[in-house]
């Protein structure tokens, strides 16, 4: 493990270890437990500004998942607002012969009260008819500058902590933390995301 992947593996953790005490104090006094907070419905933030919400985001930590499974490194998304209301999605990710593979989708509104609930589709066009190609994509944490988000679903099978930068400090990835064990994300099953170039840059 290089030293700047330690460094990224540690603020992680200390991270988490911010995020954690007061759920486990609470639930030393017989507050709310995490097992209470997952059967509780999962909450989206109250507004989003799609138009702040667009441009490049790059994925600091993700939940492991099938279609993400070839990505070894450099993952990243950008979102653009169209004029019929759609956003167009392509996700970026370098995979392990140092290739980069990008997938190209759409998102519409789900929620249009808040915005913060989008369905997203990489299926072809002519499928968009089927509801199971849609898949959720609630946003349920966003920081006032927009530069962190954290992205998961309802069912809590996917989570994804987003930045405008490769790395957050451990601030900023503790309050995206926050956001995903408030709604009753387990928050360890978290994997760093690496982004080779920022490495480079750091060493």
């Amino acid at each position: 493990m290089t030293s700047r992947l330690r460094t990224l593996t540690m603020s992680l953790w200390t991270s988490l270890a911010l995020a954690t005490p007061a759920l486990t104090q609470d639930g030393a006094r017989g507050g709310t437990t995490r097992d209470q907070l997952v059967a509780q419905p999962v909450h989206a933030v109250d507004a989003v500004d799609l138009d702040r919400y667009a441009g490049d985001w790059f994925e600091v930590a993700r939940f492991p998942n099938r279609f993400q499974r070839q990505c070894a490194s450099d993952v990243r998304a950008s979102y653009a607002r169209r004029p019929d209301g759609l956003i167009d999605v392509i996700n970026r990710c370098r995979v392990e012969d140092g290739s980069t593979t990008v997938a190209q989708g759409v998102a519409r509104v789900a929620d249009d009260r808040t915005l913060a609930k989008l369905k997203v589709r990489f299926a072809p066009a002519a499928l968009s008819f089927l509801p199971f190609v849609w898949g959720d994509y609630w946003i349920l944490g966003l920081a006032s500058d927009y530069t962190w988000a954290t992205v998961g679903s309802p069912d809590r099978n996917y989570l994804w902590i987003l930045a405008r930068t490769p790395v957050l400090d451990a601030e900023r990835l503790a309050s995206a933390l926050a956001a995903a064990r408030d709604n009753g994300f387990d928050v360890e099953r978290l994997t760093m995301t690496t982004h080779t170039a920022h490495r480079r840059d750091a060493r």
